[in-house]
C-alpha cells in the first residue's frame, strides 16, 4: 500500500465531493525527535490530515496554517502547509498530558485557520474549541465560513517509528440544495461504517469501493504529501540581524558560539564570533 497520498473524488450522480488522505512517513518524519506524549502525537496527526484536506478543498496556491491554542496542558499545536502538500508542524506543552480528549488537552481556546494565497487577500477564520474532537471543530468551521454541510472522519496510530494518520472528508456541492442534502445524508451514513483499521491500512481505492461501491466514486490523480521544513541558514541569518551585533557577539564570546534551533525540524544553526562579524560586515 502506497502511503502519503491525498485522493480527491466525486460521484457520477451525487452532488457531493470527497477526499481521503493517508500519511505515514511524512507524519513520522514530522514528529521525529520531539518526544511528544501519545495524545499529542495523535492530535498532531489529526491536524496534519486536516491541513492537507483543507488545502485541497480550498483550491488555491499559497500557504495555510491550522493552529489550535488554549490554556490547557497543550498550549498550542500547529500545522503549516502549502498547495503542493508540503507540511510541517509543532506542538508546545505547558502541563502534564493525561487525556486525548481535545478539550482536556487544550482547555479553553480556539482554532485559527489562516490562508495566505500567492495572489489575493489573506484570510483568517477563528472558531472556539467547543467540541471534544478536532473533527467536530473543523466541521463547525465549514458551517461558519462556507455554510456547507461537511463531515470528517479521522484515524491515527502512534506506534513509535511507524506512525500513521488518515482523514476522510465529505462535503455537499452547492448545486441543487434539496438533492445535495439527500445525497449527502446517504453518503454520510455509508461513511459512518468506516473503521480506523480500514482508513489506516487499506489503499484508497479499496476503502472507497467498500464504502461506496454502488455509487461509483471517481478518483482523480493522487497528490503526494510530504514533510518539508522551510528553515534555512539564510533565514536564520535574517533573524539574527534583527537581534543586533553587540548582543550576538556577547553571547558568542561567553559560550563559544550561538546555536539557533528550528522548532519544527530541530536543525541546529551554529555561528561563532567570526561568522557573526561577517554577517554584519
Amino acid at each position: 500500500m502506497q502511503q502519503d497520498l491525498l485522493h480527491r473524488y466525486i460521484f457520477e450522480e451525487l452532488d457531493v465531493r470527497g477526499e481521503l488522505v493517508q500519511v505515514s512517513d511524512s507524519f513520522t518524519n514530522m514528529i521525529a525527535g520531539h518526544d511528544y506524549p501519545d495524545p499529542v502525537k495523535k492530535l498532531l496527526g489529526e491536524l496534519f490530515v486536516t491541513t492537507s484536506l483543507l488545502t485541497a478543498t480550498l483550491k488555491f496556491q499559497g500557504h495555510i496554517s491550522v493552529q489550535i491554542q488554549g490554556d490547557g496542558p497543550v498550549k498550542f499545536a500547529s500545522i503549516n502547509g502549502d498547495h503542493e502538500q508540503n507540511m510541517r508542524g509543532v506542538a508546545r506543552l505547558q502541563g502534564e498530558v493525561n487525556s486525548d480528549n481535545l478539550l482536556e488537552l487544550m482547555g479553553k481556546g480556539h482554532m485559527v485557520i489562516t490562508i495566505t494565497p500567492v495572489k489575493g487577500e489573506r484570510y483568517q477564520g477563528i472558531v472556539p474549541l467547543e467540541h471534544d474532537t478536532l473533527a467536530k471543530c473543523v466541521e463547525q468551521y465549514f458551517v461558519q465560513s462556507e455554510q456547507l454541510q461537511t463531515r470528517l472522519w479521522f484515524a491515527t496510530d502512534v506506534t513509535a517509528g511507524q506512525e500513521k494518520a488518515a482523514g476522510l472528508f465529505l462535503q455537499v456541492l452547492p448545486v441543487n440544495k434539496e438533492k445535495s442534502e439527500v445525497d449527502f445524508s446517504h453518503l454520510e451514513a455509508l461513511s459512518d461504517t468506516v473503521t480506523n483499521d480500514e482508513l489506516l491500512n487499506l489503499d484508497a481505492h479499496t476503502v472507497l469501493t467498500r464504502l461506496y461501491h454502488e455509487d461509483n466514486p471517481q478518483l482523480f490523480e493522487p497528490q503526494p504529501v510530504r514533510f518539508k521544513c522551510t528553515c534555512s541558514r539564510d533565514k536564520t541569518i535574517d533573524a539574527l540581524v534583527n537581534v543586533g551585533k553587540d548582543e550576538l557577539l556577547a553571547d558568542a564570546q561567553k559560550n563559544g558560539e550561538i546555536v539557533i534551533s528550528c522548532h519544527y525540524c530541530l536543525t541546529d544553526y551554529k555561528f561563532n564570533e567570526e561568522q557573526i562579524k561577517a554577517i554584519f560586515n
